[in-house]
């Protein structure tokens, strides 16, 4: 089967950006709350899962299922975004109208996967 090229786009963005935690860990190791716990970790297995879930949306048996576990992601990855405005660290001297509008971009691309749904 054969799904419009702006799915397999999406795809490729979650399989780069899973493969960038294992190429700049520092950047994400920097962002992370500092209530969780093992940090180092964490990252490596948000990239793990980026890239299997950004594989598992051009696989028909497991489309849906990763879209709905990247919209779980993305829900949770929302905490980062919060800490990103909140601790001057964490927020790499981004403009924080730069770090807030991070935070609608996290619910367009939610939106955005689960557009895919009825394909």
């Amino acid at each position: 089967m054969f799904y419009p090229w702006h799915l397999y786009l999406m795809g490729l963005l979650y399989v780069i950006a899973g493969i960038m935690h294992f190429i700049k860990p520092k950047i994400y190791l920097r962002i992370m709350p500092k209530y969780l716990p093992k940090h180092k970790l964490l990252v490596l297995l948000s990239g793990i899962f980026e890239i299997i879930l950004g594989l598992g949306l051009c696989i028909p048996s497991t489309k849906n299922v990763s879209i709905y576990l990247i919209i779980a992601m993305l829900t949770t990855f929302l905490t980062v975004h919060v800490f990103m405005l909140t601790d001057k660290k964490a927020s790499a001297g981004l403009p924080k109208w730069l770090l807030t509008l991070r935070i609608p971009l996290q619910f367009l691309l939610m939106y955005w996967a689960h557009t895919y749904l009825n394909l």
